[in-house]
């Protein structure tokens, strides 16, 4: 282990990290011409206290906390992985709340199951859930199973969103995580709902997953040129993951 993630494992670094990482988003949000894109597709679910699915890639995780936060309480799905700890605490900073887990097929040891109770339990109570469905570690814009599982479990609807800036650094991470600069311009994109029937068989599920990937990778295109950034390719695609 490198000093850096050794460092990490002192809780005073990491709250002071994360606290920073936190005090950034707000900074950008504040310092940024945001546009919202889409908005009139949430919004009476927002507005109605209905529960709903937030889905949007892994490099676009960090401002999607601004765009959810004060609209509805939320929960977002995060791995029990290191990484998986500094996200939560810093979308804690936000004010969001976070489940901790994996829904993915086999993955109980890995907090699968009591992640998918979390998830009934705050659906039941009107609360939505956001997911990254190509995180922790991808591959890139490839969009697993595991949220076409919860949105049939739920029955809550998926909206696919995503954002750029006009100004920020493309990180060379497996994601290419998309680093916001302040006194720019932003877009959020959000796409119409995905709804999966409770009673999809497995080539329905299969269908509404790639709809929802197909919408992810639109509306993060549709960001991006209009903020004058260059799109990201998706990984080559694979099989899909359970």
């Amino acid at each position: 282990m490198g000093l850096g993630r050794r460092l990490m494992t002192v809780p005073a670094v990491e709250t002071l990290v994360t606290g920073a990482i936190a005090a950034y988003v707000r900074f950008v949000w504040a310092t940024t011409r945001w546009e919202i894109r889409g908005l009139e597709h949430p919004e009476p679910y927002w507005r109605e206290s209905r529960p709903l699915i937030g889905a949007f890639w892994h490099g676009r995780l960090l401002m999607m906390p601004k765009i959810w936060r004060g609209r509805t309480k939320v929960h977002m799905l995060i791995s029990q992985s290191r990484d998986g700890q500094m996200i939560a605490r810093a979308v804690a900073h936000l004010g969001i709340d976070t489940i901790r887990g994996s829904t993915r097929r086999g993955d109980r040891d890995k907090g699968g199951g009591a992640a998918v109770r979390s998830i009934m339990k705050a659906v039941r109570a009107g609360e939505s859930i956001c997911i990254t469905p190509d995180g922790p570690k991808g591959p890139r814009m490839r969009a697993s199973a595991g949220v076409v599982a919860v949105a049939r479990l739920t029955g809550a609807p998926v909206f696919p969103a995503s954002w750029s800036t006009s100004r920020a650094i493309r990180m060379r991470s497996w994601d290419r995580f998309h680093l916001p600069l302040p006194f720019g311009r932003g877009v959020f994109v959000i796409a119409p709902p995905i709804t999966v029937p409770r009673d999809a068989d497995e080539a329905e599920q299969e269908r509404l997953r790639g709809e929802i990937e197909a919408a992810l990778i639109r509306a993060t295109d549709e960001a991006d040129r209009a903020c004058g950034q260059p799109t990201v390719s998706p990984a080559e695609a694979r099989v899909a993951r359970a």
